[in-house]
């Protein structure tokens, strides 16, 4: 929401600086976004060239006589179209070049004197054009401040707007905020009455629920000439083009009092107004020039040939107001904040007017709107204005709330007397009833229908009054803590975090929602997880995975030539009952490993990097890898025989593995992908000991011994099997299983596979003799051949 200086100061009578007004904006909770003032335009001011000669030792210069109200000063120039007769914007000595920040000098080019500096629109940040100086027209004062002539003098904010404060989408709203806190008085409201000639030969029936009170008006003997020049500064200034005086007037009320309104050109309507609900397939050629085509039930405004509004959304070019336009209806409509949305979503088409409809409008407002439109339509435009049109009625907006006063301190935790409670809530323009007991009785105004309770009346005194009065306060027992606050879970996940960090991996945070042409690559798309209203078309549906999120992030990032990467993210996946979510934490790994690794050379990640990755987690989050299997029960998105599930006993703890090329080539990723999925919440919690007996980490004084076995196996056989099989044989004295070797072909049978692998056995109390080594080799051997079928080679 855009606005000046001055225009605020028509509805707010304060001394205060721009800086204290910007300061209180944000403190009352309209975050100041932009300020300009534009105090470095000041110094400029508007001249003449009297005469203009060139440059005696330059053929592109040019030495100029300038006027600027009060002397003749010799100034150097080297614009093309520096000559004898225009009215030019002239720096004088001592002003700053806004483009360049360059003060300006008396100084001697190319030795004749110059004394400042004749201006073009890019030097003075007003534009792009830097050919030429500036040229003004001949009405221009010579010796005026530029600014002051162009407008350029007022300075313009610009403040965010919660979707609840639809009511400071207008310039009086924001000036009945500050003055409720305080920064001046708000002025009373002037409403005209406007006694209209006749009846409107233009009528309007309602025949749609999402319009349910309409009022207009007929002008006749118009002349719509261009607004003035005040009205057309103030819209520019908030980035609006002037057009003519009718259309800028629905612009200026719009902004000052959140009223969106439409205006028609008679002369190009047939026959009466209709408020209906559309038909399939009708056309309507916007003012943006654009062609639409409609669904069936949005609302439309439609005389009896053609449909010439989408309600609360857009005009028709159709009937559109231009500088021939002599008769015209003016429509000050409500329509349901709701179906406003959805109709312009539908069209895809955003405007002001569906902006602030969206947002909620006061229908309460609309006859003072008629008024005050009205009476500006007949000063700037003359003619004669009809008696009104009403159809239907305004929605009731009576809302009573009882609130206690010292559920401000009990809520807001604000300390604020009764009085400066009872004068926050009138300015604000609650009709106040005091029943005693602290307790008031409060109407709400028609313009908030975002208050409810007892709970938003605290948040009003409390913004007004100032966060900056809630105490600082200790939760109850905070004080007496001995524990960390955070939960275990929590350190948990900030530990693993740091993890993946150190493990070379950057974190990423993407929606929880995702395209619903996306998820179909991955699974079906559950509708019990499908957004009613999702906030934009391309996140449609609840994420049952991280994975497409960073394949994107990868894609753009490969795009830009980045192909090494190393991607994490942690949040939540949703499963297809719609009512259950896990925590997941993610990573994805793509291009070459160690590239700059001076050691070694680098080489392509591949499904192991994966795996390390997810085995990491587990093992830090207290889960022996030894207790883990491994199976090939993975999601789809996953390639089939390069990925694994990790699970402990029956539960699931994640998935690691290359990425299907399927779904690789969806992304146009034309390199290979590994990632992993940890679900956190599968991963049991660590045990807690009230006390330690031994450190964590136990080391042997008594020398480890290295056993090296080759067995015959089927190839069905997995390398988990193999290893638990050995792993169980002794758990005290062995202590690691690693495979070095597998072997098919020549001297092997169909079928089979040779595997080798190291044991370590490491004693805790004495040396083993041999006799006790070749036990536990015997039990390893028993132990395959029993699991595994496995026959020991000689």
């Amino acid at each position: 929401m855009k606005f000046t200086l001055s225009w605020l100061k028509d509805y707010l009578e304060t001394d205060a600086s721009l800086a204290d007004i910007a300061d209180m904006l944000t403190r009352v909770g309209l975050e100041v976004e932009s300020l300009d003032d534009r105090a470095q335009l000041a110094p400029f001011m508007i001249a003449e060239i009297k005469e203009a000669e060139p440059h005696p030792q330059a053929e592109r210069l040019r030495v100029c006589n300038v006027f600027n109200g009060h002397e003749t000063l010799q100034i150097v120039c080297g614009a093309p179209n520096a000559r004898a007769g225009i009215k030019v914007v002239m720096a004088p000595i001592g002003a700053i070049i806004p483009s360049n920040k360059l003060e300006i000098k008396a100084s001697s080019i190319r030795g004749v004197n110059s004394n400042g500096m004749l201006c073009s629109a890019a030097e003075l940040s007003l534009g792009e054009d830097g050919d030429g100086i500036m040229e003004l027209p001949a009405h221009a004062q010579v010796g005026q401040p530029y600014a002051a002539f162009a407008g350029l003098n007022d300075p313009v904010i610009e403040v965010a707007i919660t979707p609840n404060r639809g009511d400071c989408l207008g310039v009086y709203g924001i000036a009945r905020d500050l003055a409720a806190a305080g920064l001046g008085t708000l002025k009373t409201l002037s409403i005209p009455e406007i006694s209209g000639k006749g009846s409107s030969p233009v009528n309007v029936t309602l025949n749609n629920p999402h319009c349910p009170y309409f009022i207009g008006r007929y002008f006749r003997h118009l002349t719509n000439k261009q607004s003035p020049l005040w009205m057309q500064q103030r819209l520019q200034a908030i980035g609006l083009k002037p057009l003519s005086a009718l259309v800028d007037i629905t612009n200026y009320i719009a902004y000052t009092y959140n009223r969106p309104l439409h205006v028609y050109d008679v002369k190009k309507l047939q026959g009466q107004l209709d408020v209906r609900l559309s038909n399939e397939g009708e056309k309507l050629t916007t003012l943006q020039h654009k062609e639409a085509i409609l669904p069936g039930g949005l609302t439309v405004i439609a005389d009896q040939a053609n449909v010439q509004a989408v309600g609360g959304v857009i005009g028709s070019e159709a009937s559109g107001c231009d500088e021939n336009t002599t008769e015209a209806f003016l429509e000050i409509a409500y329509f349901d904040p709701a179906h406003v949305a959805t109709s312009g979503r539908k069209l895809g088409i955003h405007t002001d007017s569906r902006y602030r409809f969206e947002r909620n409008v006061d229908p309460v407002f609309m006859m003072d709107a008629a008024a005050l439109t009205s009476q500006l339509i007949l000063e700037l435009c003359g003619g004669e204005a009809s008696e009104l049109v009403i159809a239907g009625t305004a929605p009731s907006r009576d809302k009573i709330i009882e609130f206690n006063m010292e559920r401000v301190y009990s809520l807001g935790g604000v300390r604020a007397s009764v009085e400066v409670i009872a004068r926050i809530i009138n300015a604000l323009g609650f009709v106040v009833t005091d029943k005693g007991n602290g307790t008031l009785s409060l109407k709400v105004p028609t313009w908030r229908p975002d208050i409810d309770g007892e709970a938003d009346i605290v948040e009003e005194v409390s913004r007004i009054y100032g966060y900056h009065h809630i105490e600082e306060t200790l939760l109850p027992g905070i004080a007496e803590r001995t524990q960390p606050v955070a939960t275990p879970q929590q350190n948990r996940h900030w530990m693993l975090r740091h993890l993946l960090a150190a493990r070379g991996m950057m974190e990423m945070v993407s929606w929880s929602f995702m395209s619903s042409q996306t998820a179909q690559k991955f699974h079906p798309v559950v509708p019990a997880l499908t957004l009613r209203n999702p906030i934009s078309a391309d996140l449609d549906v609840m994420r049952q995975t991280i994975i497409p999120h960073m394949l994107d992030v990868m894609k753009r990032n490969h795009n830009r030539g980045f192909s090494d990467l190393a991607l994490f993210e942690s949040g939540p996946v949703f499963l297809a009952e719609a009512t259950k979510q896990q925590s997941v934490m993610a990573g994805l790994r793509s291009g070459q490993h160690d590239r700059q690794q001076p050691h070694q050379g680098a080489r392509i990640v591949d499904v192991f990097d994966a795996k390390a990755d997810i085995f990491a987690l587990i093992e830090a989050s207290g889960i022996p890898t030894e207790n883990l299997s491994v199976t090939t029960d993975t999601p789809s998105w996953y390639h089939p025989g390069r990925s694994g599930c990790i699970k402990l006993g029956k539960a699931v703890l994640g998935y690691f593995g290359e990425i299907h090329p399927a779904i690789r080539d969806a992304f146009d990723l034309p390199m290979a992908v590994v990632a992993f999925e940890c679900i956190l919440d599968h991963i049991p919690a660590a045990k807690v000991k009230a006390t330690r007996t031994k450190p964590r980490l136990v080391l042997s004084e008594f020398q480890k011994v290295d056993r090296d076995f080759a067995f015959m196996l089927d190839d069905a056989i997995s390398a988990e099997q193999l290893l638990r099989s050995v792993r169980s044989a002794e758990k005290q004295l062995i202590t690691q299983v690693t495979i070095f070797d597998v072997y098919k072909g020549k001297g092997i049978e169909p079928g089979k596979k040779s595997v080798a692998f190291s044991v370590t056995l490491t004693p805790k109390d004495k040396t083993l003799t041999d006799q006790e080594i070749n036990q536990v080799s015997q039990l390893i051997i028993d132990n395959v051949s029993k699991q595994c079928q496995g026959v020991l080679r000689g």
